[in-house]
């Protein structure tokens, strides 16, 4: 039975956002709210956490799963950017987007695109998440909370609770997220790529 922290956005509380890093660093998986849906989070070096993600999500390996980031300063561990992409990038962030970025050597073979090494990255801008960041001092490996057969993400925490009660070790409740997801973003090629529309607007991209 998944454990049901209520964190309050304008106070966290430092014990319950130090409890869930525990979580996370035994192998656990979150359900944590973003700026856009919630999310399902592991430890990126985890591997079994990352496959119980994606059978959650009824995803294989040839989707991406995503970094969460504290801040662009980690960007270049995990990626490799130009001037020009870091530009687009840094004019955005943080906020509801997923960038696809060339994946580094950094990045375990299993966690990027099998075939075209490339990995998402994000920096979202919702205070819960940045501080259990913060707290673990390493990102984490996050998917879209989208359950099969549906095809919109959960916002509300009370139904994650009910519908993953026995599939996630944590369910993080803030408030209800916008119910959009991420917009995503193909950078790999140079130029931007528009590969999912969601809650941020692609028009700075144009």
């Amino acid at each position: 039975m998944s454990q049901y922290f209520l964190i309050r956005q304008d106070n966290p509380q430092p014990r319950l956002i130090n409890q869930a890093v525990q979580i996370v660093r035994d192998g656990g998986i979150v359900a944590l709210p973003t700026d856009s849906s919630y999310a399902l989070a592991a430890h990126l070096d985890d591997k079994s956490a990352v496959e119980r993600i994606r059978r959650i999500r009824g995803i294989d390996d040839k989707q991406h799963l995503s970094l969460l980031v504290r801040d662009l300063s980690e960007l270049a561990n995990f990626a490799m950017v130009d001037n020009y992409q870091y530009r687009l990038i840094k004019s955005v962030m943080p906020g509801p987007y997923v960038f696809v970025l060339q994946a580094t050597k950094e990045v375990p073979r299993r966690l990027s695109h099998p075939s075209r090494k490339t990995i998402g990255l994000r920096v979202p801008d919702h205070r819960i998440t940045l501080d259990l960041l913060e707290a673990l001092g390493e990102p984490l490996l996050a998917s879209t909370l989208i359950l099969p057969p549906d095809t919109e993400p959960l916002n509300d925490a009370e139904e994650i609770r009910e519908r993953l009660e026995k599939q996630v070790d944590l369910v993080i409740d803030s408030g209800a997220c916008p119910a959009e997801p991420s917009t995503v973003i193909d950078l790999s090629g140079g130029e931007p790529v528009l590969v999912r529309a969601g809650r941020g607007s692609f028009e700075p991209f144009a």
